[in-house]
Parts: structure tokens; C-alpha cells; sequence
């Protein structure tokens, strides 16, 4: 089964996926893979803006009639956004895991934890070698 994966976002393990914004940031989200493999999301929990977070350290949940998943930071720095859209209506997340689905930016404290991640290549091999 082929999923999208865009080659100009970085990932993680736990299936989350970084863009680097250009400007200090990077958005968050879920990627299409995960979104999939949790099914129909009905909640998503996001931390308030200003909450500082560690790489790895769990920022919020996502909760799908299947099953639910805590969302892991893929890097370290300040949210300086939450996407209460998401929080809305949270199958935004299924509709557009790259796009209206995002769920944090996070202002980078440490730029080089963004070369530490996973790029497209990498993540779609990690992906296939665990189904």
C-alpha cells in the first residue's frame, strides 16, 4: 500500500513529520501513514502555546475509533502555535495529514536536531520494513 510521503518533510519514527519553515519553525503533523493506520480520528489533544518541549517528549494525543497515540516532538524549542482546526474537527487530520492537519509549530532551540530525522528515502524504507 502506497502512502504519501512528501520528499521536502522530515520524519520520525513515531510517525511524525517536521517542514522546516524557513524561519526559525517548523510545523507538525502526523503523517499520512499514521493517519491511516489509526483510522477514523475523532480527538486530538494539542499543548497551549508557550509550552516548552524536548525532542521525543509527548506533546499531545491523538484518539481514533481504533485506538489512541500520544504525538511525540521531533524536535526541541517553544510552540508558537496549536491548530485548534484539528481540535475542531478532527478528522482534518485523515483529509489532510500534510496540509489543514497540521498540529504544532514549534520554534527551533537547537536547528540541527532537524538533520537527526528521517528524510522521505528513509522513512518510506523504515515504514516497509515494519508492516
Amino acid at each position: 500500500m502506497s502512502h504519501d510521503t512528501p520528499d521536502n518533510l522530515r520524519y520520525t519514527k513515531e510517525h511524525e513529520w517536521a517542514r522546516d519553515n524557513g524561519d526559525g519553525t517548523v510545523t507538525v503533523g502526523v503523517t499520512d501513514y499514521a493517519q491511516d493506520a489509526l483510522g477514523d480520528v475523532t480527538y486530538v489533544e494539542l499543548p497551549d502555546v508557550g509550552t516548552e518541549v524536548a525532542a521525543g517528549d509527548t506533546f499531545g494525543v491523538v484518539e481514533s475509533v481504533k485506538t489512541f497515540s500520544d504525538l511525540y516532538a521531533p524536535v526541541s524549542g517553544e510552540v508558537t502555535d496549536a491548530n485548534q482546526a484539528v481540535v475542531d474537527a478532527p478528522e482534518t487530520i485523515n483529509e489532510s495529514a500534510y496540509g489543514d492537519g497540521w498540529l504544532v509549530t514549534i520554534k527551533l532551540s537547537d536547528a540541527s536536531e532537524l538533520d537527526g530525522l528521517m528524510d522521505a528515502k528513509a522513512y518510506v524504507a523504515f515504514v516497509e520494513s515494519n508492516d
